[in-house]
């Protein structure tokens, strides 16, 4: 009985020394509260709206503020033409935009019935049809409550949704999918073939070959870079052939951005694998790192907008909700490389940043 005991204590010790693996019991269950308590949530606040007043009157600027001032939506800017409608949806600064016709006072003082336009961003369709109907009804009190004479304000709204006209699931989808699988595949993979080789202690025998570290790296990954691009392709022709997604930008370069994804995401997994020293600590370091923040913090399921504020910041560093943005951008609305120039940005720097600390590491382990 007193060797069991032993037993047990000396397991007990060699849990509490190891840092990952109190990573690993104590750090995602805490993820998962965190994550589950603050991201899952189907209310949307301070989503970003523009207006476009062109009546410039006191009845359009209180509809204006009791929208902003409801907490589901925060000014990103007022218009001053129709022309710069389609430019702010392409560029992804907001979310809606409400569009008062030239008369609206007029119309108002005559008692007669006037329309206002809420125009949704329907590439992430249940967030537009939130966004419309938050608006819809803020108008709708207002137009009930309000009066003009001996009558209340009678007003008719017309929406219509951007991009994705038809509300198809696809449209969500399909790029969400895509990086999710991009980044497990290409990630997890990497890193656990990486920790076998240096159980097995292959990779020291590597690192004294004549091959130098880069060669050794480039020559593990590009299997897995050629596979996870064929990957992408796949999903692309099932999205376009099969789910109806439509491709309205430019083919070549959706590819070479799905090439500068996977890459990254390939950076990523050889950054773990030069931390980690076992296949099981990589692949949970891979599921921890990755794919809790890919589903709820990238804006794949959840609107980034509703989140804490703490959590808004968090997502910055979201490999995949970049990406995701690239795919919508190219895919729905047909934007160029001028515009996804900041997305393409942050993904070659931190592509660039987890080479160099990879290389850094396992530099320092064969030294």
């Amino acid at each position: 009985m007193n060797r069991f005991f032993v037993f047990v204590r000396k397991e007990f010790y060699h849990i509490l020394r190891d840092r990952r693996t109190l990573l690993i019991l104590f750090g995602i269950p805490l993820a998962q509260v965190l994550l589950f308590g603050f991201a899952l949530t189907n209310e949307i606040k301070d989503a970003r709206i523009a207006i476009l007043d062109q009546d410039k009157s006191v009845y359009s600027k209180e509809i204006g503020n009791r929208l902003l001032s409801s907490g589901y939506f925060k000014l990103a800017g007022y218009l001053q033409s129709p022309k710069q409608l389609e430019a702010i949806f392409r560029k992804g600064q907001i979310k809606l935009a409400l569009v008062f016709p030239p008369g609206f006072s007029d119309d108002w003082q005559h008692g007669k019935k006037t329309q206002i336009q809420i125009l949704a961003d329907a590439s992430e369709q249940n967030t537009a049809i939130a966004l419309n109907g938050y608006a819809s009804a803020i108008i709708q009190d207002f137009a009930a409550n309000a009066t003009g004479g001996s009558r209340p304000m009678s007003i008719e709204i017309a929406s219509r949704m951007v991009f994705n006209p038809n509300l198809k699931g696809a449209f969500v989808f399909v790029p969400g999918v895509m990086a999710m699988v991009l980044l497990l595949v290409s990630a997890m993979m990497t890193s656990i073939t990486l920790a076998r080789e240096k159980e097995t202690g292959t990779m020291e025998v590597l690192f004294v070959s004549p091959l130098n570290q880069i060669q050794i790296i480039l020559g593990k990954v590009i299997p897995y870079l050629v596979l996870s691009f064929i990957n992408g392709c796949v999903i692309l022709l099932l999205g376009v052939f099969v789910l109806g997604m439509p491709m309205a930008g430019n083919l070549i370069l959706l590819l070479a951005e799905t090439l500068l994804f996977i890459f990254l995401s390939l950076s990523i997994g050889i950054f773990i694998s030069s931390i980690t020293n076992s296949q099981v600590v990589a692949m949970f370091m891979s599921l921890m790192i990755l794919l809790m923040p890919t589903i709820f913090l990238s804006g794949f399921i959840f609107p980034i907008e509703s989140m804490p504020v703490f959590l808004q910041y968090f997502s910055n560093i979201i490999p995949a909700k970049y990406f995701i943005n690239i795919v919508k951008g190219i895919m729905i609305k047909g934007i160029g490389l001028s515009y996804l120039i900041r997305e393409t940005l942050i993904l070659l720097g931190m592509a660039a940043l987890f080479i160099l600390l990879s290389l850094r590491n396992l530099k320092t382990r064969v030294s």
